[in-house]
């Protein structure tokens, strides 16, 4: 994921402003100060996307398209915030099996919309937190617990609490995988993110490598800067990164290349995220005053990039941005960061995919594990429809270029098992 390469100019704002209603009653015999009444719920920019006749069709082609609608009556008919909890945990994870079903081709298919694809789950899941953000049960319903209803319909539909890693067995080994949903929406409504779809294609499954058998296990995280300043990552892999034997964050890169990312900053860039909002600052981390500029991957690179993995050429990137010790102004650094430097850019960039694999890799770190836990960043190609296809929703060459990203990713996956440290 990372429009930091071709698109620094953007810088996109657009206000959410929530409609408050005020009411004032005024009693001849006493006075009384006017009370506010409670803002009206309203769909995010993220959400608002779902009327577009696109998400619609993807939807519907894949039968998803009665997710959100179900989750909406079931919740009409809860009449407490417990019962409302408890369908919401319960929807929210059905639909992350789904996805994972359909596209491990569990089920039926739900549509003629190719299996592999991840925008189903994208849509559907924006569809159900449109429904719990903006939903006027007829009990008392607190600002608080409305936050917490979203925000546990959000951790179980990624998958973050649906990651079962097997019990430790001789020569078994165990693969954490992070994807991303699509990105860059209004600049073309149809994206796919290959990351997420390989998410939903490994999750769950076992890779033959040269060392054995190693068990994956994957989840999703949104495209939003607010999310990971409040520890999303970090809540989600710190109870597994001490567990498992390999971990890799992935995201969406360059055109026709993956790239395994040596460096990931301490910078946000200020690209818009789904909500369009930027944000130009240090990454936010707790403990800031022992935060490090630079993490570094420990994933076996060499090796990686050694091995014939798929027809996808794949690359050691080792440039970074940097403000040089003493220095004012931003440096191309082709072979890595120099000594007190100041980042501005990771080899991922300075948006959410240098971000992901910075707060990942620095969890390893911060749980003592940098030298005995391989793990960081790739990048796969950006995913591409047919030359010419400006409108349809998929074609037969979209549909190959993802599927052989991810069995790419799967065989990246396979040598970085085997090569260890």
């Amino acid at each position: 994921m990372h429009p930091a390469y071709s698109a620094h100019s953007l810088r996109v704002r657009v206000g959410v402003l929530a409609l408050a209603l005020s009411a004032g009653l005024a009693v001849p015999t006493t006075t009384a100060a006017a009370t506010p009444a409670e803002a009206v719920p309203t769909p995010t920019v993220e959400e608002q996307r779902l009327t577009q006749a696109v998400p619609q069709e993807i939807l519907a082609r894949s039968g998803f398209d009665a997710v959100a609608p179900r989750l909406a009556r079931l919740l009409e008919a809860s009449d407490s915030y417990a019962r409302a909890r408890r369908v919401v945990t319960r929807e929210g994870a059905a639909l992350w099996r789904r996805a994972v079903d359909r596209v491990q081709g569990r089920g039926p298919a739900g549509g003629d919309l190719s299996r592999d694809d991840d925008r189903p789950l994208y849509w559907a899941r924006l569809g159900m937190t449109s429904h719990v953000r903006t939903w006027q049960p007829g009990f008392a319903l607190t600002d608080g617990q409305r936050a917490a209803l979203l925000d546990v319909l959000e951790r179980t539909s990624r998958g973050q609490t649906d990651l079962h890693l097997p019990p430790r067995a001789k020569g078994l080994k165990r693969v954490l995988v992070t994807g991303f949903d699509p990105f860059t929406l209004d600049r073309d409504i149809r994206i796919s993110n290959p990351s997420g779809a390989t998410a939903l294609a490994l999750d769950g499954t076992v890779i033959r490598t040269a060392d054995g058998p190693a068990r994956v296990e994957t989840a999703v995280f949104p495209v939003r800067w607010q999310d990971f300043a409040e520890q999303t990552v970090e809540r989600a892999l710190r109870p597994y990164l001490p567990h498992v034997d390999l971990f890799t964050t992935v995201s969406q890169g360059r055109v026709g290349r993956f790239d395994v990312e040596r460096t990931n900053g301490a910078w946000r860039g200020g690209f818009p995220d789904n909500e369009n909002i930027d944000r130009t600052e240090t990454v936010p981390v707790t403990d800031p005053a022992a935060q490090p500029q630079w993490t570094t991957t420990t994933l076996p690179y060499a090796a990686i990039v050694a091995a014939d993995t798929g027809r996808f050429p794949v690359y050691d990137n080792t440039s970074v941005t940097e403000i040089p010790a003493g220095g004012t102004e931003p440096v191309v650094r082709p072979d890595g960061p120099t000594a007190g430097s100041t980042a501005r850019a990771g080899g991922g960039g300075n948006y959410l995919s240098n971000e992901i694999a910075y707060r990942a890799t620095l969890l390893r770190d911060r749980l003592g594990l940098h030298d005995s836990l391989p793990g960081g960043h790739v990048h796969t190609p950006v995913l591409q429809f047919a030359a010419g296809n400006t409108r349809d929703v998929t074609d037969p060459e979209f549909v190959r270029n993802r599927l052989d990203i991810v069995a790419q990713v799967r065989a990246i996956l396979a040598v970085a098992v085997a090569a260890g440290r």
